[in-house]
C-alpha cells in the first residue's frame, strides 16, 4: 500500500487541477472509512478513497453507470477520466445530491431499490464473489490499536461465523448484491432515492443484501421500519434461520472503519470501537450503538 503525507483534502485539490475544475468552497461532507468533499462550483462530490480500494472503485464506476442505463436510481458518477491516482489515494467525482432539511429516505425506499437490483440480470462487468469478512480480516490482524486480547477475540468469533455461513442455504439464489446496503447508503433525488457507496458489489447470496437493514437494531432501527422495508422489497427475512449470522457478520463487519480510524489516533473513534467490542463479547444486543 502507499503511503501519503498528503491529507484527503489535499489530494481532492490536487484531482481539481488533474481534472480543470475550481477547489474554491471545498468543504467536507463526511469522514469515515472514506473521505467525501463538496465541490460546490461543480455540483460535485468528491470520494478520497484509500490506495488498496483501486480495484473495487474502478469497478464500481464501470457498474454504477450501467446500473444507471438499466435505468436503476443510483448516485452517478461525473463524465471525467476517473478514477484518479493522487498521491496514495484514488479519487473520483461524482454527481451532488443536496439534501432537503428532514428525515432522510427510510428503510422502504432502500428495500424497493433493492427489490429491483435484485431483479436485475448479472451485468457485463467481472465482480467478485461475495466474500464476509474478506476487508475486514487483514485490518484486525495489522491493527496497532486492537489489544492482542481483543485482536484474537474478534478474528476467533470471524472464523465461528464464517463456518456457520459456509452452511447456510440461502431461498433467495444468488446474483447482482450491492454488498454494503442498509437505508445510510440512500439520498433523496427530489421525492425519489438513489442508492450509492458501490465498492463492495459483488455476485453473492440476495439474503446479504437484506441482513444489513435487520442488524441496524444497533442504531435503533423500530419493528415497524423492518415491517416497511421487508413489505417494500417483498420478503420478510425475520422468519429465516439464517438471519443471525448475517446480522453478527455485520456487527463485526462494522468494526472495521472504526479500528482504521483508532489506528490512526481518533480518539473518538478508539472509545466507540472499544463499547462496540464490550457489547459483543457481552452479547448485549440492548445498548445502542453511535452512527459514526
Amino acid at each position: 500500500m502507499t503511503t501519503t503525507s498528503l491529507t484527503p483534502q489535499g489530494a481532492a485539490r490536487r484531482a481539481c487541477a488533474i481534472w480543470g475544475l475550481s477547489a474554491r468552497g471545498i468543504s467536507p461532507l463526511r469522514a469515515h472509512a472514506t473521505s467525501v468533499f463538496l465541490l460546490p462550483h461543480a455540483e460535485a462530490v468528491i470520494r478520497v478513497s484509500r490506495d488498496e480500494q483501486r480495484t473495487s472503485i474502478r469497478r464500481a464506476i464501470d457498474l454504477t453507470r450501467w446500473l444507471a442505463g438499466q435505468g436503476l436510481e443510483v448516485t452517478e458518477p461525473l463524465a471525467v477520466s476517473q478514477p484518479l491516482d493522487v498521491h496514495g489515494y484514488v479519487i473520483t467525482l461524482w454527481r451532488h445530491y443536496p439534501q432537503p432539511d428532514g428525515p432522510p429516505p427510510g428503510p422502504e425506499h432502500l428495500g424497493r431499490l433493492l427489490s429491483r437490483l435484485h431483479r436485475l440480470p448479472e451485468p457485463p462487468i467481472e465482480l467478485p464473489a461475495y466474500r464476509p469478512h474478506l476487508a475486514l480480516r487483514p485490518v484486525v490482524a495489522s491493527s496497532t490499536a486492537l489489544s492482542p486480547s481483543d485482536r484474537e477475540w474478534i478474528l476467533g468469533r470471524s472464523d465461528e461465523l464464517l463456518d456457520a455461513y459456509a452452511h447456510l442455504d440461502f431461498p433467495l439464489g444468488q446474483g447482482l448484491v450491492h454488498g454494503d446496503a442498509y437505508p445510510g447508503n440512500t439520498l433523496w433525488d427530489g421525492s425519489a432515492a438513489r442508492l450509492g457507496d458501490w465498492d463492495e458489489a459483488a455476485i453473492g447470496p440476495r439474503e446479504t443484501d437484506l441482513a444489513n437493514t435487520f442488524q441496524g437494531v444497533r442504531f435503533g432501527r423500530t419493528p415497524a421500519q423492518l415491517r416497511a422495508f421487508s413489505d417494500a422489497y417483498g420478503y420478510d427475512l425475520a422468519g429465516w434461520q439464517g438471519l443471525s449470522v448475517l446480522t453478527e457478520l455485520r456487527d463485526l463487519h462494522t468494526l472495521g472503519s472504526f479500528i482504521r480510524r483508532a489506528d490512526q489516533g481518533d480518539r473518538e473513534a478508539a472509545v466507540q470501537l472499544a463499547f462496540r467490542l464490550d457489547t459483543l463479547k457481552s452479547g448485549d444486543r440492548t445498548k445502542g450503538w453511535a452512527i459514526h
